[in-house]
């Protein structure tokens, strides 16, 4: 399944990472992706792909949304990345608490705003990085978030934390730094530096109860959790179609056949990728999603290393895009891995004949 080309918000990403975006991928993977670049985000409406029309958002398939993933991150995946954390709030919030909902999913949908995350942690259960605890007209948040990322861009964000019967509690939160809530300095990361990731410590944060989004039952939260992680990032196709239309425009006869042959492949994988999310119910065929997620892998790394051979040690300069795509795609690898797609990966590496 594959989005209408012509659907309107296509058409934006398309101008914005052609006007904003691709000229600017060096410069944010080396210094940050930039407000200015957060703005022209928010102004091109995708923030709004899959929110409610009700609340101001475009309410497009799913596909569209995949699509337009995949124009963003191939065009920079630093600011893909940050906002590719907005979306979840804007589920979240759309079947979440009243209050919340009415406050934050306006804004949002309509790209006023912009939300970030902070939950990962919650899938190291029955650990508590992070811990929930009910006080007097609302929830106090204490330890250490590992990964934030868009400090300084984000506006809000979604905070996830545990508490000690087996609960989780989401609350939104201001993106700021203030009373139980401070960041730690830009985490070194070695691709998407850009993105603006941070861990934040978390002493007495208080979320009152107005601003709580969710409450549910941690094994029923991941239960639904679980299969997103199987699928496929469109990210992945993204940063591999970038670094194909790289050989394509190096004007080399090899590196152009190369290119045809991995795009045929690409294409194959991602149709199938996306017939398993868009055909099969979610908690069914697992492990044919994380083998489908991992054939991805394999061909990303493929095309980007085939743009660092095509290009040679100009490649390496980190003015030339062959060695970011390289580095964001090894960075795709490990994002929102988790044991089971770590398990399922080292497999196929292992069964992989060389």
């Amino acid at each position: 399944m594959t989005a209408t080309p012509d659907h309107p918000l296509v058409a934006a990403a398309r101008r914005l990472a052609a006007d904003v975006l691709s000229p600017a991928a060096e410069a944010h993977d080396r210094e940050g992706v930039t407000p200015g670049a957060i703005e022209a985000v928010k102004a091109s409406g995708v923030l709004g792909v899959n929110a409610p029309a009700a609340y101001g958002g475009a309410q497009a398939p799913a596909a569209t949304g995949r699509e337009i993933a995949e124009i963003l991150a191939g065009a920079c995946c630093s600011t893909f990345f940050v906002q590719a954390q907005h979306h979840t709030p804007v589920r979240t919030l759309t079947t979440g608490e009243e209050a919340a909902r009415e406050r934050w999913l306006r804004p949002l949908s309509d790209g006023t705003l912009l939300a970030g995350i902070a939950f990962s942690h919650l899938r190291a259960h029955p650990k508590l990085p992070v811990r929930a605890t009910r006080v007097a007209d609302g929830w106090r948040f204490d330890g250490r978030v590992p990964w934030y990322t868009g400090w300084g861009l984000n506006d809000l964000f979604l905070l996830g934390g545990g508490t000690e019967d087996g609960e989780v509690v989401f609350g939104a939160v201001g993106a700021h730094e203030q009373p139980g809530l401070t960041p730690t300095g830009p985490l070194q990361l070695a691709a998407l530096t850009g993105s603006r990731t941070v861990g934040l410590l978390l002493d007495g944060l208080v979320v009152p109860d107005e601003a709580v989004a969710v409450r549910l039952p941690h094994e029923r939260w991941a239960t639904e959790d679980r299969p997103k992680n199987t699928n496929t990032n469109p990210a992945v196709f993204g940063v591999a179609r970038a670094a194909l239309d790289l050989l394509d425009a190096s004007g080399d006869a090899e590196a152009k056949d190369t290119a045809g042959v991995l795009r045929e492949r690409l294409d194959a994988a991602r149709r199938d990728a996306y017939v398993l999310v868009d055909e099969v119910p979610p908690a069914e065929r697992l492990e044919d999603r994380l083998a489908a997620k991992t054939r991805a892998y394999d061909l990303m790394r493929a095309a980007t290393t085939a743009a660092i051979a095509a290009g040679g040690g100009r490649a390496f300069g980190l003015s030339h895009p062959a060695q970011r795509l390289a580095r964001e795609g090894l960075f795709l690898v490990v994002q929102g891995q988790t044991p089971e797609v770590r398990t399922a990966h080292l497999a196929a590496l292992r069964a992989a004949r060389g």
